[in-house]
This record gives structure tokens, C-alpha cells and sequence, in this order.
């Protein structure tokens, strides 16, 4: 489905936050630290439809370095999850967005290492500029919201470790994994008005850690 860079996607795409059913946050996982990433919508790289920014994280980073992830990180005390979305989006990318450019919010992923993490999205706009920290990302890029929507984007596996569906998002010759993967899943599934969850769906063995 074409999506353009427009008042009306905007619009729309709020609409489909605002019906989403978000889950509660997990009462049953007191131990876990919260965080929060940025689902940060702007004009795709061929300025004709709407992207959102996927970075690749520095190789100099001590946890999960190199991985591919949504601007993000774990909440500073008496911090909402939006608030520290938009501090990440702008310690990482410098983007300042204000909580006016929040469309919603989407389940809480516990993650194996530790975390709880909440999807916020946002709406960066076409012209906003975008300043990688290079002590923090390696590389940032657009991704068209029309890649996650192919059929062929996401497929699951099994693996001996867990009971659980291990989940992979294909971009080019990349396979991006949960919790990314998981979030941006969930995310394909609000743009099409379903309230799918993604909690259970597992990572791979190397970033259970």
C-alpha cells in the first residue's frame, strides 16, 4: 500500500495508534528495566512516500554493538517511556521532536537481556535534519513503511532453545531480529488494523544476554 508523505498519512496512521488496543504495562515483571524506542516516520530516501529511521549501532558500543536497531534506550529515573523516546531520538539522531509529534504507543517487549521496552511513534517530519552521534550509530537509514508491508517481510523459526517462534525481518540481504524485529512487526499490524501481539515471539540465542 502506497503511503505518501502527507498531512493525511499522518493523520491516518494516528488514527490507527489511537484504535490500537495497547496491552498494559506488565505488572508481573517488576525486576525488569524499563526503556523506550523511537518509531520515527519521515519522507522515505526517494522523497515519495513515508519511512521510518532503522539504525545500525556502533561497533564500539559495549552491549549489542553493530546491531540494528530503532533509536532507543533505557528510561533515566522519574522519566516517562515517551519522554525518554524523544531524548534518545535526539541524543542519537538530533532530532528534538516534543511529545505534539507522538501518534501513540505500542506494547511493552520484554526483552531477554533485561529490559522492557516501549514502542513510542513518532512524527519527524520531511526537512527534519538528521545528525548521527557517531559514539552511538554507525549508520541510519529509511526504511519505506511499503517494505514491511510485503508479505515476504518477517518469517518465523524454531529453535532448541525455546518453545517460542523466533522472529526475522528481511531487509536486502539483512535479517533483523526481536526485539526489532518483534516491534516493527507489531507496528506492520497496526498500519493494517490488527491488534497482533508480539511479547511471545523470541529472540535468537546471541542477544539473550
Amino acid at each position: 500500500m502506497a503511503r505518501t508523505f502527507d498531512d493525511a498519512t499522518r493523520r491516518n496512521i494516528a488514527e490507527l495508534c489511537a484504535a490500537f488496543a495497547r496491552l498494559a504495562p506488565a505488572d508481573a515483571a517488576p525486576t525488569l528495566k524499563r526503556a523506550a524506542v523511537a518509531i520515527a516516520l519521515t519522507e522515505g530516501g526517494d522523497g515519495s512516500g513515508t519511512a521510518f529511521l532503522l539504525t545500525r549501532r556502533s561497533a564500539r558500543l559495549r552491549a549489542h554493538s553493530a546491531q540494528w536497531a530503532l533509536p532507543g534506550g533505557r528510561c533515566d529515573a522519574g522519566e516517562t517511556q515517551v519522554e525518554a523516546a524523544l531524548r534518545e531520538l535526539h541524543e542519537e539522531l538530533g532530532l528534538a521532536l516534543s511529545e505534539r509529534d507522538v501518534l501513540g504507543m505500542l506494547d511493552d517487549y520484554p526483552t531477554r537481556s533485561g529490559y522492557l521496552i516501549t514502542p513510542v511513534v513518532v512524527w519527524a517530519g520531511a526537512h527534519a535534519a538528521i545528525l548521527p552521534n557517531p559514539d552511538e550509530v554507525a549508520s541510519v537509514h529509511r526504511i519505506g513503511l511499503d517494505a514491511i508491508e510485503l508479505e515476504d517481510a518477517f518469517s518465523f523459526a524454531t529453535i532448541p532453545e525455546s518453545s517460542r517462534r523466533v522472529i526475522r525481518f528481511r531487509l536486502g540481504g539483512q535479517q533483523i531480529h526481536a526485539p526489532t524485529a518483534a516491534l516493527i512487526y507489531q507496528f506492520r499490524e497496526v498500519l493494517a488494523g490488527r491488534n497482533t501481539r508480539v511479547a511471545e515471539l523470541e529472540q535468537p540465542v546471541f542477544a539473550w544476554k
